[in-house]
């Protein structure tokens, strides 16, 4: 079965070259052209991944990010125009998976769908993954995070950031690494990507608990460092 995309996107140009560049890779797509309609789709054609434009009638990109957000974690790719690097970072922040910067190339924009795809499908993923530490519990098969007893709401993307660096505690990555092994290593985006998502992770995290931290290396990439006690 062909994977569903949604594409979210006023100009009509734009969504139906998509829609024909998509169909012909292989998925099935169907197209949106405001905010709400947008919403309207997404309940309706259950799509395996977004594609979504921010500047968009009725609804802008943000607040449907944000709906969506509330009840599902499937993979939204968010469509900025050139130079708006405030949109990207706050896409991230928001909950997107991925950008891509307006205008951009077909065969670009279908590297990054695949990517995204790929890391999202269920049969990839172990039967379990879950770790536990003092006052802290990543589970990612549920994809809670749990702080101090209390579900903590927590977009995919800090949580795999999470998980992987406290799969290996007191291993020093760089950040292209990370870029690498968290996001893949056909992702487009640059390292400040990274610092985002750790600024994000150190508001829920800190203060927690003195037996662990995620730690800056400065001038090297960050760490999630236990401190074991004696």
């Amino acid at each position: 079965m062909p994977k569903k995309i949604l594409v979210i996107e006023d100009d009509t140009n734009i969504a139906e070259l998509l829609r024909l560049y998509l169909e012909k890779g292989g998925y099935e797509v169907s197209n949106a052209y405001d905010g709400g309609k947008g919403l309207s789709e997404f309940e309706r054609f259950k799509p395996d991944l977004v594609l979504l434009d921010i500047m968009l009638p009725v609804m802008d990109g943000w607040a449907v990010c944000n709906e969506i957000r509330l009840t599902s974690k499937t993979p939204i790719i968010m469509l900025t125009a050139k130079g708006e690097t405030f949109d990207k970072v706050s896409g991230l922040e928001m909950g997107a998976d991925d950008y891509i910067v307006k205008p951009f190339e077909m065969k670009e924009l279908l590297a990054r769908v695949k990517a995204v795809l790929r890391r999202y499908n269920d049969e990839e993923k172990p039967s379990e993954r879950k770790l536990v530490f003092d006052k802290l519990e990543i589970n990612m098969d549920s994809f809670e995070l749990i702080v101090d007893g209390k579900k903590v709401d927590t977009p995919p993307k800090e949580m795999e950031l999470l998980f992987h660096l406290a799969s290996s505690p007191n291993r020093v990555y760089t950040r292209n690494q990370l870029l690498d092994e968290v996001w893949g290593f056909d992702y487009f985006g640059d390292s400040r990507t990274v610092d985002v998502h750790i600024k994000r992770l150190r508001e829920k995290l800190e203060n927690v608990s003195d037996q662990w931290s995620l730690k800056t290396v400065w001038g090297v990439g960050y760490k999630f460092e236990l401190n074991e006690k004696k």
